[in-house]
């Protein structure tokens, strides 16, 4: 893929404003002699106009930016730690709910919000997207999808485990983990279920 096709919409393939490849660009500013750079020196007028980022939604990158899985795992443990430190929970409740409050977090910001943070000069093409529907343009099964679906699964296992498979606790996990889970499947991408956050 080269740095031209990087930059282009991959929704409609059209070139995003400003999006220059990555490549420095050399500023004329008014008042100068015609093809005398800014400064007198080329090396000063090299300069990224207009390039911040090449994304017209950031949220489709969010999930690939550098660290944000390390710091996923480390708000879960975080978490759990706090739940360790209130003296009256068990061992298996507080497995469980961090089990629950992990998997409630996650299906509000990634299956029931709607839209981007950012304004965005997509013309509101993505306003009725849910975050995971933005994830990597809404292309399945890439690194950031199969993390967000693997992490339930695991934390869903080390909470049967430490909670020694007790009836009451596996039939909250599961159905808190059935709640996350199933939004995922590209069966379900852009699927309303009875009309719910429809609008």
């Amino acid at each position: 893929m080269t740095m031209t096709n990087r930059c282009a919409d991959v929704r409609g393939g059209q070139p995003i404003a400003g999006g220059n490849g990555g490549e420095a660009q050399a500023v004329e500013l008014p008042g100068d002699e015609p093809g005398e750079l800014w400064g007198g020196s080329a090396t000063a007028a090299r300069m990224n106009v207009g390039v911040a980022h090449s994304e017209v939604n950031p949220n489709t990158r969010v999930m690939n930016s550098r660290g944000i899985w390390l710091a996923y795992v480390i708000s879960v443990g975080v978490l759990h730690i706090i739940l360790l430190s209130i003296p009256f929970f068990s061992i298996p409740v507080v497995w469980t709910l961090t089990n629950v409050i992990h998997n409630l977090v996650m299906y509000w910001f990634l299956h029931t919000v709607k839209g981007t943070p950012f304004e965005t000069p997509d013309q509101g093409k993505d306003r009725l997207l849910t975050h995971w529907e933005q994830i990597d343009y809404g292309m399945q099964c890439t690194s950031s999808r199969k993390f967000l679906s693997i992490s339930p699964v695991v934390l869903y296992l080390l909470t049967s485990f430490y909670t020694k498979y007790d009836p009451a606790h596996f039939i909250i996990n599961t159905t808190s983990l059935l709640s996350v889970l199933l939004p995922k499947l590209p069966q379900f991408h852009g699927v309303r279920v009875f009309g719910i956050n429809k609008y």
